[in-house]
């Protein structure tokens, strides 16, 4: 038996894999006992003092773990207290509901008092509504009392699928989830409204636990195989050249903190292409990183016939946009993996049709859009209230045949093949100036390494985030930086 911490299951695809489990011979009410057991026990172990439980049963399964924790607390000497609608007959939720009789009161009843902590057990992630005015009624009560929540499966109102409420929504203390996550588990600002998470196993096996929708928590299971390898023979060639385009003299600081990342991420070297005024300026802050001074497009096309140039990152502190659209288009053409960031993303924002022709085949191109970058890129995405964000990021994927890191809380990197995970490991300290510039240099570094494109992404946001979270609270760009680790 088992859970699976690092696979995203849609609400629909959960369904299908209870029934799978029923079908195949497993008790469905078992698996029902065990949920509500979870869900008492969590209440227990972190409301030691509650005075009161008041358990919220919706009419369907999740109303029956709702009436199974009820009974189970009310064992254990907690006075418990129960409102929502009656189970269908002959369901196990109307078994677990027969299984501990006592009233079931309106939920305008419910009345906050002091020591109550709600178990919502309404409808889980199987809503995509916005809850009913008795219910957002409720919502409001427990939120102006601060009374605590503990959700089972989701908090009422919030989308499993998107992450996005649809109306009033809990806001809960604690999320009790079964076998595999939701992708409103790990989405803003779902995440948040979950409060702290519980994945348990309630005896579904780990067989069943499967998905035809590739999506997962970001993890190292999904570049792991493809990290880069070293031996004692290698050169700095070897361990890949990687190329930061720089900007005029006075905005030479973003794309040094990308060659820096690209460097403390394991690339055996580094140059900034830089225009020939910031020469100087850059030689007083550079040791280990090179440069390359570049006039004009004939000498960045003689440059670029130089083999030993692994790949490139293009929008850091650039400036120029007209160069900037010129000069991917000379990337493009070289076959190489390319990092289009900041000013490079924006310098399509008029015309994005002209950045999906220029990268046809295997994606080698990387997109790291901030949500304005995004809505700046693909406005018609962004607009699309009834998308979630790791819709919004396939389907861009799949527009300019890349990967995109659609970045935030909540980073989703996605393939135009439609594999997509999500990052949840970023602290919020991260939200410093200059930590996207880091981003691109280190993903930058692992494409020079030789890592697939998509791999190379979700290492590239995972290296990211442990950076952070060893930098501490108050860091700067150029701390994130520092304490990099290469894979």
């Amino acid at each position: 038996m088992a859970i699976h911490e690092t696979l995203l299951v849609s609400p629909e695809t959960m369904g299908e894999i209870d029934r799978a489990a029923a079908d195949s011979g497993i008790d469905s009410f078992g698996l029902m006992q065990k949920a509500g057991a979870h869900v008492a026990a969590v209440l227990l172990a972190h409301y030691p003092e509650v005075q009161r439980a008041v358990v919220l049963c919706g009419p369907g399964n999740n109303g029956g773990d709702g009436h199974v924790a009820a009974g189970l607390l009310a064992a254990s000497g907690v006075e418990v207290v129960r409102f929502g609608m009656e189970p269908k007959p002959g369901g196990d939720a109307a078994r677990a509901r027969q299984a501990f009789p006592g009233s079931l009161q309106t939920l305008d009843d419910w009345q906050p008092r002091l020591g109550d902590v709600i178990v919502d057990a309404l409808f889980g992630a199987g809503l995509d509504r916005p809850v009913s005015s008795d219910i957002a009624a409720l919502i409001g009560r427990a939120q102006q009392a601060g009374t605590p929540v503990i959700a089972v499966d989701l908090p009422s109102g919030l989308s499993g699928r998107t992450g996005e409420p649809t109306g009033a929504c809990f806001s809960a203390s604690h999320t009790v989830t079964f076998a595999a996550l939701k992708p409103g588990h790990l989405l803003m600002p779902g995440r948040a409204l979950c409060g702290q998470m519980h994945l348990c196993d309630i005896g579904i096996p780990a067989r069943q636990i499967s998905s035809d929708d590739p999506m997962w928590k970001n993890h190292p299971g999904l570049y792991a195989s493809e990290r880069p390898v070293t031996d004692a023979g290698q050169h700095k060639y070897g361990r890949g050249h990687l190329v930061v385009f720089c900007g005029p003299l006075s905005s030479t600081g973003a794309a040094r903190l990308s060659a820096t990342a690209g460097l403390n991420s394991g690339a055996g070297l580094v140059t900034m292409a830089n225009a020939p005024g910031a020469t100087l300026a850059l030689a007083s802050h550079l040791t280990a990183i090179m440069q390359r001074s570049i006039r004009d497009e004939a000498e960045l096309e003689a440059w670029l016939s130089d083999k030993r140039l692994s790949a490139l990152v293009l929008g850091p502190g650039f400036g120029d946009l007209e160069k900037a659209r010129s000069y991917t288009a000379r990337l493009a053409a070289t076959g190489r993996p390319v990092v289009l960031d900041a000013d490079g993303l924006t310098s399509f924002a008029d015309n994005p049709e002209a950045l999906a022709e220029l990268f046809a085949g295997e994606p080698r191109l990387i997109l790291t859009p901030h949500e304005g970058e995004f809505r700046r890129l693909c406005g018609d995405l962004a607009e699309d209230t009834s998308l979630s964000k790791i819709d919004r990021a396939r389907a861009a994927a799949r527009r300019f045949n890349a990967i995109m890191v659609y970045k935030g809380p909540d980073t989703v990197i996605a393939a135009p093949d439609g594999r997509a995970a999500v990052n949840a490991d970023a602290p919020a300290w991260l939200a410093t100036a200059g930590s996207g510039d880091v981003l691109a240099g280190i993903i930058g570094s692992l494409l020079a390494q030789g890592m697939p494109a998509f791999e190379a992404a979700c290492a590239g946001v995972a290296l990211h985030s442990d950076a952070a979270n060893r930098a501490g609270r108050g860091m700067s760009a150029e701390d994130l930086a520092r304490h990099i680790e290469p894979l």
